[in-house]
């Protein structure tokens, strides 16, 4: 059975990259209809109290008063103040526009749902007061969708009812995916999403060789060589290609639906999803490729990819897998990786490792001295050569602690989302109970998160662990030479005590101290 997870859409502060506190920018906007003394009474009750109402609220600056006198609304093409109100607001100087209701904002659906979404666009809500409803949030997406289809009967457009369609089936978790262009997977009559056996190899191998500690240049660079096919069908594979693959919850048999959303049904433009329209979480919605331990695996080695320290402008260093301890070796003086390099030349030429911070910051930075690669090579054979021989194999014992389960967490979770799409579909729900349901939601997401991945951390050296014990108990003889691929492939990092003495991390979470012979 799909559990479907609802992620809300963002604050407006948030998406407009300010801070929780800042002033919303708001201003009102007040028209008539005729040159009648009672419409032009009307007119000025608008304007006085709209300005009472903004300048009376401490959380929102006021932007003044735009109004159109006398003006039919069935078209925008004279309403001079409402136009002038529009620039203002696509030029970023108004984040929200307050009127009575949506007749007297535009009378013709089309205008209507035109500026509805351009402003929408550029993050700019519309407060209809007498139907109570803010175009960013939840109940302006059912406003939205409503003008949507009064605009498709008006100029025989179907496309807003399929979105229509197309947001049910997010919320009853079906997925709707481009199966052409979607390495591993095709659908079967059912519309089903189903494994493609050779294709999935593949998806296999990118996982496989990225955990190895190959990088995705290095990935997409041996895919090609080899002649193997895209999921677009081409031959040419990129790094991103491969990121892709690997960042996609689709290969753990899971879905994040409206990921892109139309801004404008009219034009079609669909633009990515990052906050303005709800998005849908679906579990184990279709036959997974990879494990959900492998996939939080290939998450996590990329966060400690981008987190290695560096000495450059930004702090940080890049990834590269083109040696075998390239991203592995880091000094436990200062924390900085280290970094190959050639001496001598000729016959007498040798590669040394060299912690960054000591070159380029000098020895006042870090006095750890380089060390050489034979060494490394040499003291990882032995190291893997005791542990074939079955001399440290007291070393090897089950790693990580039990953790709780999920299951009450989940319990909450699908009580709240329920509660939630029943805000969500009440047009008349208080904004304060949507905020509240939305909170609760957030937090119990959080510890969700964090208990899944410490299951999941712990599921993945349990399989690594039985990996390793398989491959000691099926080696028959011992290494002669240092094998890079094998480093990559057990080994997390080294940690660098002195120019004679390294820990080897495994990735499995044994650790094995080993003094380098000189």
């Amino acid at each position: 059975m799909a559990t479907v997870t609802v992620i809300p859409a963002k604050p407006m502060q948030e998406l407009k990259g300010l801070e929780a506190t800042a002033k919303l920018r708001v201003c009102a906007y007040a028209r008539v209809s005729t040159d009648n003394e009672e419409q032009l009474s009307s007119y000025q009750a608008q304007v006085e109290h709209y300005t009472s109402y903004i300048q009376n609220n401490p959380a929102w600056e006021f932007c003044g008063i735009f109004a159109d006198e006398g003006i039919s609304g069935t078209n925008t093409k004279k309403r001079v103040e409402f136009n002038r109100m529009i620039d203002e607001c696509m030029a970023s100087k108004i984040d929200m526009v307050i009127t009575k209701s949506i007749s007297r904002f535009a009378r013709n659906t089309l205008d209507t749902l035109k500026y509805v979404r351009q402003l929408k666009e550029k993050g700019v809500a519309i407060y209809f007061e007498k139907e109570n409803v803010n175009t960013l949030d939840s109940k302006g997406e059912f406003l939205i969708t409503l003008l949507g289809s009064l605009a498709q009967e008006e100029s025989s457009n179907l496309s807003q009812i399929t979105k229509m369609g197309i947001s049910y089936r997010f919320q009853e978790g079906k997925v709707l995916v481009n199966h052409n262009k979607f390495l591993g997977y095709t659908k079967d009559e059912q519309g089903q999403l189903i494994i493609v056996p050779e294709e999935a190899e593949v998806v296999r191998l990118i996982y496989r060789e990225f955990l190895d500690g190959k990088s995705p240049y290095k990935i997409a660079s041996d895919l090609q060589r080899d002649g193997i096919i895209t999921g677009s069908g081409g031959s040419k594979w990129y790094d991103s290609t491969v990121i892709g693959i690997l960042k996609n919850v689709k290969y753990m048999g899971d879905a994040l639906l409206q990921k892109t959303y139309t801004v404008d049904f009219l034009t079609k433009k669909r633009v990515k999803n990052t906050g303005h329209a709800a998005q849908y979480y679906v579990e184990d919605s279709h036959e997974a490729i990879v494990s959900k331990e492998e996939f939080a695996a290939v998450q996590a080695e990329f966060e400690r990819r981008a987190n290695m320290r560096g000495y450059s402008k930004t702090g940080k260093s890049s990834f590269t897998s083109e040696y075998a301890f390239s991203g592995k070796l880091f000094c436990q003086n200062c924390g900085s990786k280290f970094r190959r390099q050639a001496w001598g030349s000729g016959k007498n030429r040798k590669y040394v490792w060299r912690c960054i911070n000591r070159e380029i910051n000098g020895v006042e930075s870090c006095g750890m001295k380089s060390i050489r690669e034979k060494d490394l090579e040499k003291a990882f054979v032995r190291v893997m050569n005791k542990l074939i021989s079955g001399k440290e194999a007291f070393l090897i014992e089950e790693t990580g602690n039990c953790v709780g389960g999920t299951e009450d967490v989940d319990t909450k979770l699908e009580e709240l989302q329920q509660e939630l799409m029943s805000v969500v579909r009440s047009l008349g729900a208080n904004n304060d109970e949507y905020s509240r349901v939305v909170n609760e939601i957030e937090i119990l997401r959080g510890r969700r998160g964090e208990v899944k991945t410490a299951e999941n951390e712990k599921a993945w050296r349990d399989s690594k662990l039985d990996e390793f014990k398989a491959y000691l108990a099926a080696q028959c003889t011992l290494l002669g030479k240092f094998d890079g691929d094998l480093f990559r492939r057990l080994i997390e990092k080294v940690k660098v005590l002195s120019m004679v003495e390294v820990v080897f991390v495994f990735k499995l979470g044994l650790e094995v101290r080993k003094v380098l012979l000189m």
